[in-house]
């Protein structure tokens, strides 16, 4: 289970190539976080919005050279991949010397195969799109499936929210806790958390008639007094989660908590959290709240996103962030 070791806290410098940080407007947040913990300011770039609702994105500093990140998740609307696939495009015709995505939510990640006749395959799509536009390398967290990985070309640098989750965690009293996946998707996600805390697992298994919405959920495990962590890579509607929290509480469980990464928080998700027996949400800020809850609390992927990209420009293992527990 990867943590970020505290020995990585102090860098060299190396001026190999100029560094040039830009954000896109969908991801501005996190990007001024990023940049302030790699010490350096955010490029300059703005965006050009025409009165037929085109856009136009223009890096309004020299790149020529430069090993250049964007920074920019890709949730809806789809502009905002739109918008990240035109920067690429910019810096490419700008004689950039090395160009990386960072999209610390990956959109369309849900979409990763073919589950019934004459639909896409849309995460290809996608990695083909940033491919073609001219990215030479992909950093992101928390993939819906890690084989998106392979739909590339190019290296992917696959950051997981366990080096934010854990460290968190070991500061709580875990002596009663129980993991638990709200669905058997999910089931080699929590139970590494399970190994690594040395606790118990249970599975919540659901089936749907519709999609985003559950239509039934039967628990497999002994909850009875423990204090349930759900993990799961994002939460939507969090119907799901809910109706898990729910069931988990009328088995016995006498607390249920959740860590999911990518908050989309979409529909009447914010109604469902409240509503139901949930008693906290930890997510990451991958993607902006779209309210404020007193459920739901946010831990900064800030950190953790600098640490790597400073990595990736001196050619130092990615993978050297993390230890395995």
């Amino acid at each position: 289970m990867p943590i970020i070791p505290e020995a990585i806290e102090i860098y060299s410098t190396n001026p190999m190539l100029d560094v040039k940080l830009f954000s896109g407007t969908a991801s501005y947040y996190l990007a001024k976080e990023i940049a302030d913990f790699y010490g350096q300011a955010l490029g300059k770039s703005t965006v050009l919005r025409f009165s037929d609702s085109e856009m136009q994105p223009v890096i309004d500093e020299s790149v020529r050279g430069a090993f250049v990140f964007f920074i920019q998740s890709t949730f809806p609307p789809a502009e905002n991949l739109m918008e990240l696939l035109l920067l690429i495009d910019a810096a490419k015709r700008a004689s950039a010397g090395y160009i990386t995505a960072v999209i610390p939510y990956f959109g369309y990640a849900r979409q990763d195969r073919k589950d019934k006749p004459r639909v896409p395959i849309s995460a290809k799509l996608v990695a083909n799109l940033l491919q073609a536009a001219g990215t030479n390398r992909v950093m992101t967290m928390d993939l819906h499936a890690d084989q998106i990985q392979g739909f590339f070309d190019i290296p992917v640098d696959h950051l997981k929210s366990d080096a934010i989750y854990i460290p968190y965690l070991e500061e709580q009293d875990l002596s009663n806790v129980i993991f638990a996946s709200p669905d058997v998707g999910g089931v080699k996600r929590a139970r590494a958390y399970a190994k690594y805390f040395h606790r118990e697992l249970v599975i919540c298994d659901k089936y749907r008639e519709k999609a985003n919405e559950v239509a039934g959920m039967t628990v497999i495990g002994n909850v009875e007094g423990g204090d349930v962590i759900l993990v799961d890579d994002l939460v939507d509607t969090a119907g799901t989660l809910s109706r898990a929290a729910d069931i988990l509480i009328k088995k016995g469980a006498k607390s249920v908590r959740a860590l999911c990464t990518h908050p989309i928080l979409s529909g009447k998700a914010y109604d469902n959290i409240e509503q139901s027996e949930l008693q906290e949400v930890l997510v990451c800020d991958t993607i902006p709240l779209k309210r404020q809850s007193s459920k739901i609390k946010v831990l900064s992927t800030a950190k953790l996103f600098s640490r790597a990209i400073r990595n990736t420009h001196e050619h130092r293992s990615i993978s050297a962030l993390f230890v395995e527990g």
